[in-house]
């Protein structure tokens, strides 16, 4: 196979037109013909270019409002031709088929159109053909030609050339194709995706999943693992759109911890007063509400001071000074936040290890989504977990009926629990998490680490009882056997709230109306395995 490869002629139809131009100027001071299309054609032209049309090559105009105009044997022998092979040159030859060995398309703006939330007949009509079509020969071909989809490959392109007397390498080329398969691969699982989802097609015959690489991570879960972080386009508020304002580079346990940070805090509409989450290994160390945020951040702080020190801090709501001041009493690892004032960003600016995240908004905790799971062998594809309950949702099974308060607390540990690994347990008392346990295999397990958690918190606190006296409760699953429910009530748990739907349910109600808490049913549970 060919190594250097001679760039003589050139083939430009883009939609995004940035850099278009000095390229266009860079490639034709370096002796390149230039063919295009359209609107690229004649912006070549408007900055002094001499531009062939492809109409001209091919001997059609284009038709069809577009649809038709590199569809060719002309453009697709130019591009797919073998220089290396006398019949293919010959053929060539009499059928006067130009080599191209340079394309520059970067497609119809699909994922864009789609965004927007355009009709179905808009999202069609933005499907490129001609663009993949070309694409595709031309990185099948790349023993001989350039294929360039992506603006960013402009100046590494020209460098190549310079270095190599206006040739390119074998290496270079093959770097190009793989980008580019990549990009039809990824404009096509697009396309695939909304098309399922306008026709709500749930279980499509083969569905795939695309993402534009935005960094490398230092190294994965544990240093012997590599890893890179994939931006997948939908735009979702969040780790991959935030910007940081400083501090080292995310890892890949940050990004892990700090998305399961915001999703949580999410949960809570600023409408009804300041949240903050705080997240260690993906689980919450604290959760709660506040007057002022500082106050928030507090409550939350005060669940679980030992995971807190080097935990994930997220708000649901802009970080202001005195809360900045606040954290960064202990060493926290990311903040992230809607927003940051600058006197915030002076006070963190003095901790260079602190990577502080700011978004222009909340994710939508209600929003769609389609979630994957890697096994052996295949991928388990689900809707995310967006359930919620509201009040009126809730059903009273006990005797006892829950006051307003701990309506309000029970509702708050449910949002919590749904976002802590199962088996979940969430102690919280006047919109504060007091206690969690989390990921145990045994739900009472789980209860009685959060009843722990909330004693030895009270003790560092110095007060006379646990946290936990006077909570409410929330299980992430129902409770399968009463003992779960009586070491929260032994706790000092005085209303419950689980999903219900044992075979043991009315041992469970019974138990709870003998120790004289109150529990209600959401009829909805929250795995998080």
């Amino acid at each position: 196979m060919t190594n250097l490869a001679p760039l003589r002629r050139a083939l430009l139809s883009v939609s995004d037109k940035t850099g278009l131009i000095d390229l266009g100027k860079a490639l034709a001071a370096r002796g390149v013909e230039l063919l295009s299309t359209g609107g690229s054609a004649a912006a070549l032209r408007d900055a002094g270019l001499d531009v062939r049309d492809v109409a001209d090559v091919t001997g059609f105009p284009e038709m069809m409002d577009g649809r038709v105009k590199t569809l060719h044997p002309v453009v697709h022998g130019g591009l797919l031709a073998r220089r290396d092979l006398p019949a293919h040159v010959a053929a060539m030859d009499e059928h006067n088929i130009g080599a191209i060995d340079l394309l520059v398309v970067n497609l119809y703006p699909f994922e864009e159109t789609v965004a927007k939330g355009a009709d179905f007949d808009a999202c069609i009509e933005n499907i490129d053909i001609g663009g993949p079509a070309m694409i595709r020969s031309a990185a099948k071909n790349h023993a001989f030609v350039n294929v360039i989809t992506d603006v960013q490959d402009y100046d590494a392109l020209l460098a190549e050339l310079d270095a190599n007397d206006g040739q390119t390498t074998l290496a270079f080329r093959q770097r190009l194709a793989q980008t580019a398969y990549g990009r039809t691969a990824a404009y096509d699982t697009a396309v695939s995706t909304w098309m399922a989802g306008a026709i709500a097609l749930d279980t499509p015959r083969r569905r795939s999943i695309a993402g534009t690489y935005q960094q490398t991570m230092r190294y994965g879960e544990n240093s012997h693992q590599s890893a890179a972080f994939y931006n997948d386009g939908t735009g979702r508020q969040g780790v991959a759109t935030a910007v940081q304002h400083q501090g080292k580079e995310l890892s890949y346990n940050n990004i892990n911890d700090t998305d399961a940070a915001f999703e949580l805090v999410a949960e809570f509409d600023p409408a009804d007063g300041p949240a903050v989450a705080i997240i260690k290994h993906a689980n919450p160390s604290g959760v709660a509400r506040g007057a002022t945020l500082v106050e928030a951040y507090t409550n939350a702080f005060d669940c679980d001071r030992t995971s807190a020190f080097g935990g994930i801090v997220a708000l649901n709501m802009p970080l202001d000074e005195a809360t900045a001041k606040a954290i960064a009493e202990i060493f926290t690892e990311v903040v992230i936040a809607p927003g940051a004032s600058d006197a915030a960003r002076a006070v963190f600016a003095t901790k260079k290890n602190l990577r502080l995240l700011t978004t222009d908004g909340l994710p939508d905790p209600k929003a769609p989504q389609t979630i994957m799971k890697q096994v052996a062998g295949g991928m388990l594809v689900q809707d995310k977990d967006v359930g919620h309950v509201a009040l009126d949702d809730l059903k009273v099974v006990t005797k006892v009926k829950p006051t307003d308060a701990q309506m309000a607390d029970l509702l708050f540990a449910w949002k919590v629990a749904k976002h802590v690994k199962s088996n979940a347990i969430v102690y919280v008392k006047d919109s504060a998490t007091v206690g969690v346990g989390a990921g145990q295999m045994s739900r009472l397990d789980s209860a009685l680490i959060a009843a722990q958690k909330a004693e030895r918190m009270a003790s560092a606190m110095e007060l006379p009882q646990s946290l936990a006296i006077g909570s409410a409760v929330a299980s992430d699953a129902f409770f399968p056997f009463a003992d779960g429910l009586l070491e929260a009530a032994a706790a000092g748990a005085t209303c419950v709230i689980q999903p219900g739907g044992s075979m043991r349910d009315d041992e469970v109600i019974a138990a709870a109306d003998e120790a004289g808490i109150a529990m209600v049913f959401t009829g909805m549970r929250h795995f998080r395995h």
